[in-house]
């Protein structure tokens, strides 16, 4: 009676353990499975199509802080930096523009978690475009286009294509992008 009283303990125990434990959620991004039980930056390195945003993270110093805060970021791919003027990655990773890399990065990110079915109400909400404020405190505009993509739009007629959506993070949402915001144009 005893053992019977035992086993049974240990069968609720372990029901109660799993339905407790966080459900992670896994998605291959171009060959590149990322896991909810990951933060950005260790996803986002794991990934080659993504290395310099991941340099430029290290480089900001933000590879760390990123851990312990709740985001949606949009994350540009290494062939959204191939479209910058020649020269713009290296000179965001010189020393006496770590405050413009910073504002870049930040530029991406938006503080909470959004999903795109959160945007897209939002987008409804404002009767087609939905403003996001960045970390950065610039504001990103988002709408659908024909194709019902997201497009975000920065205060510098920036454009940029969500490719990739809801990517679950262990600290927020990741969204893949097809260029980089919040840069100002060359005049």
């Amino acid at each position: 009676m005893i053992l019977l009283l035992l086993c049974a303990s240990s069968v609720f125990a372990q029901k109660a353990d799993s339905a407790s434990a966080k459900q992670v959620k896994t998605k291959n991004v171009d060959g590149v499975v990322m896991t909810s039980a990951n933060d950005f930056f260790t996803n986002l390195s794991a990934s080659s199509q993504f290395s310099i945003v991941a340099k430029l993270m290290t480089a900001a110093g933000m590879s760390d802080s990123l851990k312990s805060v709740t985001i949606t970021f949009f994350a540009p791919t290494d062939k959204a930096f191939d479209k910058l003027p020649t020269g713009t990655v290296d000179t965001l990773l010189l020393p006496n523009h770590k405050a413009d890399l910073i504002s870049l990065l930040n530029s991406h990110m938006v503080s909470g978690k959004l999903s795109s079915k959160d945007i897209n109400k939002l987008i409804k909400a404002g009767n087609g475009q939905a403003t996001l404020t960045t970390a950065a405190g610039e504001t990103l505009t988002a709408r659908l286009n024909g194709n019902r993509n997201i497009v975000l739009s920065d205060e510098n007629g920036n454009q940029a294509i969500v490719t990739r959506l809801d990517i679950e993070q262990s600290n927020g949402i990741l969204f893949v992008i097809n260029g980089v915001l919040s840069l100002k144009p060359k005049q």
